[in-house]
Protein backbone atom coordinates (compact mmCIF):
# COMPACT_ATOMS: atom_id res chain seq x y z
CA UNK A 1 0.00 0.00 0.00
CA UNK A 2 1.53 3.65 -1.06
CA UNK A 3 2.24 6.09 1.81
CA UNK A 4 -0.65 8.90 1.19
CA UNK A 5 1.05 12.60 0.12
CA UNK A 6 -2.20 14.18 2.03
CA UNK A 7 -3.76 12.70 5.13
CA UNK A 8 -6.08 15.10 7.65
CA UNK A 9 -5.44 18.24 5.24
CA UNK A 10 -2.00 18.13 5.67
CA UNK A 11 0.82 17.33 3.55
CA UNK A 12 1.90 13.72 4.51
CA UNK A 13 5.45 11.35 3.85
CA UNK A 14 7.77 8.89 4.73
CA UNK A 15 9.42 11.93 7.33
CA UNK A 16 6.35 12.16 8.91
CA UNK A 17 5.30 8.66 9.31
CA UNK A 18 8.95 8.72 11.47
CA UNK A 19 8.02 11.19 13.66
CA UNK A 20 4.98 9.49 14.60
CA UNK A 21 6.52 5.86 14.92
CA UNK A 22 9.37 7.79 17.11
CA UNK A 23 6.39 8.97 19.66
CA UNK A 24 4.91 5.31 19.44
CA UNK A 25 8.35 4.17 20.73
CA UNK A 26 9.26 6.85 23.17
CA UNK A 27 5.97 6.20 24.78
CA UNK A 28 6.35 2.18 25.52
CA UNK A 29 2.99 0.96 24.98
CA UNK A 30 1.88 3.70 28.31
CA UNK A 31 0.56 6.49 26.64
CA UNK A 32 -3.00 6.88 26.40
CA UNK A 33 -4.34 7.85 22.56
CA UNK A 34 -5.43 11.11 24.32
CA UNK A 35 -1.76 11.97 24.72
CA UNK A 36 -0.30 10.85 21.43
CA UNK A 37 -2.37 12.88 19.59
CA UNK A 38 -1.65 16.27 22.03
CA UNK A 39 2.14 15.13 21.52
CA UNK A 40 1.54 14.95 18.02
CA UNK A 41 -0.01 17.70 17.42
CA UNK A 42 2.34 19.78 19.86
CA UNK A 43 5.53 18.24 17.85
CA UNK A 44 4.10 20.07 14.88
CA UNK A 45 2.77 22.98 15.81
CA UNK A 46 -0.71 22.08 14.60
CA UNK A 47 -2.78 24.85 15.78
CA UNK A 48 -5.88 26.81 15.14
CA UNK A 49 -5.36 30.56 13.39
CA UNK A 50 -5.80 31.39 16.90
CA UNK A 51 -3.33 28.51 18.67
CA UNK A 52 -5.87 26.13 19.96
CA UNK A 53 -3.83 22.94 19.40
CA UNK A 54 -5.82 20.51 17.33
CA UNK A 55 -5.39 16.96 19.19
CA UNK A 56 -8.49 15.70 17.42
CA UNK A 57 -7.25 16.08 14.33
CA UNK A 58 -3.89 14.55 15.13
CA UNK A 59 -6.05 11.85 16.92
CA UNK A 60 -8.07 11.30 13.38
CA UNK A 61 -4.90 11.11 11.73
CA UNK A 62 -3.67 8.44 13.92
CA UNK A 63 -7.03 6.61 13.66
CA UNK A 64 -6.92 6.16 10.19
CA UNK A 65 -3.06 5.46 9.72
CA UNK A 66 -3.87 2.55 12.25
CA UNK A 67 -6.93 1.29 9.98
CA UNK A 68 -4.46 1.40 6.83
CA UNK A 69 -2.04 -0.45 8.38
CA UNK A 70 0.97 1.99 9.11
CA UNK A 71 0.98 1.99 12.52
CA UNK A 72 -0.44 0.08 16.01
CA UNK A 73 -1.98 2.18 18.61
CA UNK A 74 -2.03 1.16 21.83
CA UNK A 75 -5.25 -0.46 23.05
CA UNK A 76 -8.15 2.37 23.60
CA UNK A 77 -8.62 2.76 27.49
CA UNK A 78 -12.15 4.69 27.70
CA UNK A 79 -15.05 4.71 25.53
CA UNK A 80 -14.35 7.52 22.64
CA UNK A 81 -16.10 10.86 23.43
CA UNK A 82 -17.41 10.80 19.36
CA UNK A 83 -19.55 8.67 18.11
CA UNK A 84 -17.04 6.97 15.81
CA UNK A 85 -16.67 3.40 16.27
CA UNK A 86 -20.15 3.14 18.31
CA UNK A 87 -23.30 1.07 16.87
CA UNK A 88 -25.71 3.36 15.48
CA UNK A 89 -28.63 4.54 17.55
CA UNK A 90 -32.31 4.95 17.17
CA UNK A 91 -33.81 8.72 16.85
CA UNK A 92 -34.54 9.11 20.69
CA UNK A 93 -37.40 9.83 22.17
CA UNK A 94 -39.16 13.45 21.70
CA UNK A 95 -39.32 13.69 17.76
CA UNK A 96 -42.96 13.49 16.57
CA UNK A 97 -42.61 11.71 13.61
CA UNK A 98 -46.62 13.50 12.21
CA UNK A 99 -46.62 14.58 8.91
CA UNK A 100 -45.88 17.98 8.30
CA UNK A 101 -46.76 19.69 5.19
CA UNK A 102 -48.16 23.18 3.67
CA UNK A 103 -46.54 26.78 3.02
CA UNK A 104 -43.90 27.94 3.91
CA UNK A 105 -45.40 30.80 5.57
CA UNK A 106 -47.34 29.14 7.82
CA UNK A 107 -44.49 27.71 9.42
CA UNK A 108 -42.49 30.45 9.34
CA UNK A 109 -40.43 32.22 11.14
CA UNK A 110 -38.22 29.46 11.68
CA UNK A 111 -36.25 28.89 15.14
CA UNK A 112 -32.37 27.48 15.06
CA UNK A 113 -30.84 26.19 17.64
CA UNK A 114 -26.65 25.73 17.77
CA UNK A 115 -26.47 22.56 20.07
CA UNK A 116 -22.67 21.91 20.12
CA UNK A 117 -22.26 23.25 23.69
CA UNK A 118 -22.03 21.29 26.76
CA UNK A 119 -25.35 22.67 27.97
CA UNK A 120 -27.14 21.28 24.98
CA UNK A 121 -26.21 17.33 25.15
CA UNK A 122 -29.47 16.04 24.82
CA UNK A 123 -30.50 17.89 21.67
CA UNK A 124 -27.25 17.10 20.40
CA UNK A 125 -27.64 13.48 20.71
CA UNK A 126 -30.89 13.70 19.34
CA UNK A 127 -29.82 15.79 16.32
CA UNK A 128 -26.93 12.99 16.06
CA UNK A 129 -28.99 10.12 16.19
CA UNK A 130 -31.46 11.21 13.17
CA UNK A 131 -28.46 12.07 11.09
CA UNK A 132 -27.37 9.06 11.31
CA UNK A 133 -30.62 7.41 11.05
CA UNK A 134 -32.16 9.68 8.05
CA UNK A 135 -28.96 10.85 6.26
CA UNK A 136 -28.04 8.78 3.27
CA UNK A 137 -23.86 9.42 4.48
CA UNK A 138 -25.40 8.22 8.38
CA UNK A 139 -23.36 10.66 11.03
CA UNK A 140 -20.74 8.87 13.41
CA UNK A 141 -18.61 11.56 15.20
CA UNK A 142 -17.71 14.96 15.41
CA UNK A 143 -14.25 15.73 14.66
CA UNK A 144 -12.35 19.15 14.91
CA UNK A 145 -14.15 22.34 14.74
CA UNK A 146 -17.95 22.22 13.93
CA UNK A 147 -21.35 23.78 14.11
CA UNK A 148 -24.78 21.85 14.42
CA UNK A 149 -27.65 23.38 14.57
CA UNK A 150 -31.79 22.05 14.65
CA UNK A 151 -34.27 24.13 12.56
CA UNK A 152 -37.74 23.90 14.10
CA UNK A 153 -40.82 26.01 12.98
CA UNK A 154 -42.46 28.67 14.77
CA UNK A 155 -44.70 26.12 16.63
CA UNK A 156 -40.96 24.43 17.76
CA UNK A 157 -41.45 21.44 15.86
CA UNK A 158 -38.16 20.46 14.62
CA UNK A 159 -38.32 20.44 10.85
CA UNK A 160 -34.12 20.32 9.98
CA UNK A 161 -30.43 19.56 10.87
CA UNK A 162 -27.92 21.45 9.45
CA UNK A 163 -24.13 20.64 10.39
CA UNK A 164 -21.31 22.78 9.34
CA UNK A 165 -17.67 21.33 9.79
CA UNK A 166 -13.85 22.39 8.13
CA UNK A 167 -13.63 22.89 4.60
CA UNK A 168 -12.25 20.32 1.96
CA UNK A 169 -8.05 20.49 1.97
CA UNK A 170 -7.89 20.38 -1.86
CA UNK A 171 -10.96 20.99 -4.76
CA UNK A 172 -9.22 22.79 -7.94
CA UNK A 173 -12.79 24.20 -9.01
CA UNK A 174 -13.16 26.20 -5.73
CA UNK A 175 -9.06 26.66 -5.62
CA UNK A 176 -9.25 28.24 -8.94
CA UNK A 177 -12.30 30.12 -8.47
CA UNK A 178 -10.81 32.27 -5.00
CA UNK A 179 -7.52 32.09 -6.82
CA UNK A 180 -5.42 31.41 -3.96
CA UNK A 181 -1.87 29.70 -3.94
CA UNK A 182 -1.04 26.60 -1.83
CA UNK A 183 0.58 28.68 0.41
CA UNK A 184 -2.25 30.63 0.75
CA UNK A 185 -4.80 27.76 1.35
CA UNK A 186 -2.79 26.33 3.21
CA UNK A 187 -2.69 29.92 5.39
CA UNK A 188 -6.60 30.52 5.02
CA UNK A 189 -8.20 27.35 4.53
CA UNK A 190 -10.19 27.65 8.19
CA UNK A 191 -11.82 30.89 6.60
CA UNK A 192 -13.92 28.42 4.62
CA UNK A 193 -16.51 26.35 6.32
CA UNK A 194 -17.94 23.02 4.67
CA UNK A 195 -21.59 22.29 5.13
CA UNK A 196 -21.12 18.60 6.14
CA UNK A 197 -25.02 17.43 6.28
CA UNK A 198 -28.22 19.03 5.68
CA UNK A 199 -31.40 17.14 6.44
CA UNK A 200 -35.14 17.69 6.30
CA UNK A 201 -36.66 15.15 8.12
CA UNK A 202 -38.16 13.14 6.08
CA UNK A 203 -41.82 13.38 7.82
CA UNK A 204 -41.63 16.88 6.32
CA UNK A 205 -43.24 18.12 2.99
CA UNK A 206 -42.55 21.70 2.37
CA UNK A 207 -42.11 23.52 -0.78
CA UNK A 208 -38.76 26.03 -0.69
CA UNK A 209 -38.17 24.85 3.36
CA UNK A 210 -34.88 23.73 2.20
CA UNK A 211 -33.69 27.25 0.03
CA UNK A 212 -35.48 28.92 2.95
CA UNK A 213 -33.23 27.40 5.90
CA UNK A 214 -29.72 27.71 3.48
CA UNK A 215 -30.40 31.72 3.18
CA UNK A 216 -31.09 32.02 6.90
CA UNK A 217 -27.84 30.11 8.16
CA UNK A 218 -25.49 32.52 7.18
CA UNK A 219 -26.61 34.85 8.63
CA UNK A 220 -26.33 32.97 12.09
CA UNK A 221 -23.20 31.40 11.06
CA UNK A 222 -20.22 34.10 11.00
CA UNK A 223 -21.26 35.29 14.36
CA UNK A 224 -21.67 31.57 16.09
CA UNK A 225 -18.40 30.56 14.43
CA UNK A 226 -16.65 33.66 15.66
CA UNK A 227 -18.37 33.35 19.12
CA UNK A 228 -16.89 29.91 19.83
CA UNK A 229 -13.62 29.95 17.64
CA UNK A 230 -12.72 33.58 17.42
CA UNK A 231 -12.01 33.03 14.07
CA UNK A 232 -13.63 34.92 11.07
CA UNK A 233 -15.03 32.39 8.18
CA UNK A 234 -15.33 34.45 4.73
CA UNK A 235 -16.71 31.64 2.84
CA UNK A 236 -19.49 28.23 2.77
CA UNK A 237 -18.77 25.54 0.46
CA UNK A 238 -20.08 22.48 0.13
CA UNK A 239 -20.52 19.32 -1.92
CA UNK A 240 -23.58 17.65 -3.72
CA UNK A 241 -23.66 13.98 -4.64
CA UNK A 242 -24.60 14.30 -8.41
CA UNK A 243 -26.25 10.96 -8.44
CA UNK A 244 -28.55 11.36 -6.11
CA UNK A 245 -29.28 15.13 -6.03
CA UNK A 246 -29.98 17.99 -8.22
CA UNK A 247 -28.40 20.78 -5.69
CA UNK A 248 -32.16 22.78 -6.29
CA UNK A 249 -31.87 24.09 -3.20
CA UNK A 250 -28.18 25.19 -3.19
CA UNK A 251 -29.11 27.13 -6.58
CA UNK A 252 -32.46 28.43 -5.48
CA UNK A 253 -30.60 29.74 -2.07
CA UNK A 254 -28.29 31.68 -4.85
CA UNK A 255 -25.39 29.81 -3.83
CA UNK A 256 -22.95 29.72 -6.61
CA UNK A 257 -22.07 25.90 -8.58
CA UNK A 258 -18.37 26.17 -9.63
CA UNK A 259 -18.28 22.64 -10.95
CA UNK A 260 -17.35 19.00 -10.38
CA UNK A 261 -15.09 17.22 -8.22
CA UNK A 262 -12.39 15.09 -9.26
CA UNK A 263 -13.20 12.30 -6.74
CA UNK A 264 -9.69 12.42 -5.28
CA UNK A 265 -11.56 12.85 -2.12
CA UNK A 266 -11.41 15.92 1.07
CA UNK A 267 -7.96 14.75 2.19
CA UNK A 268 -7.01 14.97 -1.76
CA UNK A 269 -4.73 11.43 -1.57
CA UNK A 270 -3.48 10.03 -4.48
CA UNK A 271 -3.58 12.39 -7.60
CA UNK A 272 -3.74 8.91 -10.00
CA UNK A 273 -6.38 7.15 -8.06
CA UNK A 274 -10.13 8.18 -7.63
CA UNK A 275 -11.52 7.39 -4.23
CA UNK A 276 -14.44 9.41 -4.59
CA UNK A 277 -17.71 9.49 -5.81
CA UNK A 278 -17.53 13.30 -7.92
CA UNK A 279 -19.62 15.75 -6.71
CA UNK A 280 -20.71 19.00 -7.88
CA UNK A 281 -19.48 22.20 -6.08
CA UNK A 282 -21.06 25.08 -4.31
CA UNK A 283 -20.34 27.89 -2.33
CA UNK A 284 -21.62 30.89 -0.82
CA UNK A 285 -19.48 33.92 0.02
CA UNK A 286 -20.14 35.77 3.37
CA UNK A 287 -18.69 38.87 2.61
CA UNK A 288 -18.08 41.09 -0.63
CA UNK A 289 -13.97 41.63 -0.52
CA UNK A 290 -13.49 37.69 0.52
CA UNK A 291 -10.85 36.83 -1.68
CA UNK A 292 -8.72 39.59 -0.15
CA UNK A 293 -9.13 38.04 3.26
CA UNK A 294 -8.62 34.73 1.51
CA UNK A 295 -5.57 35.73 -0.26
CA UNK A 296 -3.92 38.08 2.03
CA UNK A 297 -0.13 37.60 3.11
CA UNK A 298 -1.74 37.66 6.34
CA UNK A 299 -4.47 37.43 8.88
CA UNK A 300 -6.41 40.66 7.90
CA UNK A 301 -8.66 42.18 11.17
CA UNK A 302 -12.46 40.62 10.46
CA UNK A 303 -14.69 43.67 9.57
CA UNK A 304 -18.25 43.24 11.46
CA UNK A 305 -20.55 40.64 10.62
CA UNK A 306 -22.51 41.79 8.07
CA UNK A 307 -26.26 39.47 6.96
CA UNK A 308 -26.70 41.60 3.72
CA UNK A 309 -25.85 39.88 0.69
CA UNK A 310 -23.51 40.51 -1.97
Amino acid sequence: MQLPTILQGRPFGAAALAQIQSLLDRSGGHWSRYRLSRELAELWNWRTAHGQLKDMAARTLLLKLEQQGWIRLPPLRRPSPTRSGQPRRAAGPGLDPSPIAGALASLTPVRWQEVSPAGCRAERAQLEACLDRYHYLGYRSRVGQNLQYWVCDCHRRPLACVVFGAAAWQCAARDQWIGWSADQRARHLGGVVNNTRFLVLPWVRVPHLASHILSGVSRLLRRDWAAKYRQPIWLLETFVERHRFAGTCYRAANWIHLGQTQGRGRQGPRPDLRSATIKEVYVWPLHPDFRRHLTAAQHLDPSPPNPSRL
